[in-house]
């Protein structure tokens, strides 16, 4: 019987090339940010801010926004620390220079390294010596009386002086308990505040970290009764030159309202410490920042309806009263 070869079967199937080995771009990259306009430009401050994200893999551990003279800020200039994670964010520059040109944009930190958004630019507000702007944009008319020089209109901010947030809402109970500054719209209607602006505690006007704009404070004991006793003629007449003259906002009769000085002083009324609100349109009251250490009082100066009187006084500082403030 013949002999038969028996050749085993070799596949001759080609190999597929698969390429280079695939990397997870997302886990060696850095954050993705966009900047936001820069809005409430001031002479000193700006607002500003940023989105950002990340692969979940290399989370965001710092954001912010960073700013210079010149193009192309870093993190090695100026900048802000606006917490971490992804999303928007709000960012608000502060000690800037009046007239001046900054170049601006959003930053965000991972494992991997710090990602930049697109840069804007912008132009500080020249300093004015009719007007003053808060840190909220808020624009102020200004008066010189004598030697001084005030603002014609009750201050409206919601942030201290370097961004931070001043607590409102704050039910009955908390407003007359609390120590720590705060301010209410009377009768929390939004028409009030557009009239005769806020309603601030005297822990709010004393705050280390300024109510007033830069170059302003709120005016002491001393410069309350330098403008009423020296440059405005005494107590007896004072109130009359600084009350708004007529019977737009002011309560008949208004008595001996000329408004001579400029002051133009509006009834913007108070908050009591029990949360009640009194005296819109017959009075107005605002707040010095000398207090009497130990006590729960602090000098004010009171306007009324009925008479010509300006009022040296003192009130609790779990009240709410108006506040003007004066020139450095």
């Amino acid at each position: 019987m013949p002999a038969f070869l028996v050749i085993g079967l070799i596949s001759c199937k080609k190999s597929v090339d698969s390429g280079p080995p695939i990397i997870d771009s997302a886990s060696t990259t850095t954050p993705t940010l966009t900047t936001k306009v820069v809005s409430t430009i001031t002479q000193y401050s700006a607002w500003s801010g940023g989105s950002v994200s990340s692969d979940a893999s290399a989370p965001v551990t710092a954001r912010g926004i960073c700013w210079s003279l010149n193009p192309g800020p870093t993190t090695a200039d100026s900048k802000t620390s606006d917490s971490i994670g992804t999303g928007s964010y709000r960012s608000i520059i502060t000690g800037l220079l009046p007239n001046t040109k900054y170049y601006l944009r959003a930053y965000g930190k991972n494992k991997n390294g710090t990602g930049y958004g697109v840069e804007v630019s912008f132009t500080t507000l020249e300093v004015s010596d009719s007007s003053v702007t808060d840190i909220d944009g808020n624009v102020y008319s200004v008066v010189t009386i004598g030697s001084q020089v005030w603002m014609k209109e009750n201050l409206k901010t919601t942030h201290y002086r370097n961004g931070d947030p001043i607590p409102t809402g704050l039910d009955n109970a908390r407003w007359g308990s609390t120590t720590s500054g705060a301010y209410a719209i009377y009768n929390n209607d939004p028409v009030n505040d557009a009239v005769y602006g806020k309603l601030y505690n005297w822990f709010a006007a004393g705050d280390s970290r300024n109510i007033a704009p830069v170059g302003w404070h709120i005016p002491t004991e001393s410069e309350r009764t330098e403008l009423i006793m020296i440059t405005l003629g005494g107590l007896l007449v004072a109130g009359g030159e600084m009350k708004e003259a007529g019977l737009t906002h002011w309560a008949a009769p208004n008595l001996g309202a000329t408004n001579n000085s400029g002051f133009t002083g509006l009834p913007g009324g108070n908050r009591a410490n029990t949360g009640d609100y009194f005296q819109i349109g017959s009075g107005g009251f605002w707040w010095t920042i000398t207090d009497y250490p130990g006590y729960s009082e602090a000098e004010a100066l009171g306007l009324w309806y009925g008479q010509t009187d300006a009022g040296q006084i003192s009130g609790e500082k779990a009240y709410g009263l108006s506040i003007r403030c004066i020139r450095d």
